[in-house]
């Protein structure tokens, strides 16, 4: 007969299991969204513009991510209509990224 230790060890194991699939499933879903946001936005992007996308998707993951969103809201809502080049896509980004302050430190 197994002793409580080892119920409620075994319990564990199943839960975390449990949260670990739903981890899985949860980024698959979060990754499908992201496909399907691309493959709308990369119609509207030049070549220049996809590889400078490409090029932050592999160094700024989040940043990315969010390029991707306000470009697909502004197509889905009409707001882009043309091809974006590079130039327009560099300025879209300096929009969102917000303003870093410059710190300085004085010796005393």
């Amino acid at each position: 007969m197994p002793t409580l230790e080892e119920i409620r060890k075994k319990k564990m194991e199943a839960m975390l299991q449990q949260n670990m699939q739903q981890q899985v499933d949860e980024e698959s879903k979060v990754q499908q969204q992201i496909e399907q946001l691309e493959s709308i936005v990369s119609h509207f992007l030049t070549r220049e513009a996809f590889s400078r996308y490409c090029s932050l998707k592999t160094v700024h993951k989040e940043k990315s991510i969010q390029l991707i969103a306000v470009l697909a809201q502004a197509i889905q809502n009409g707001q882009i209509k043309q091809k974006i080049d590079d130039e327009m896509l560099k300025k879209i980004l300096e929009q969102i990224t917000p303003k870093q302050r410059d710190i300085k430190i004085k010796r005393v």
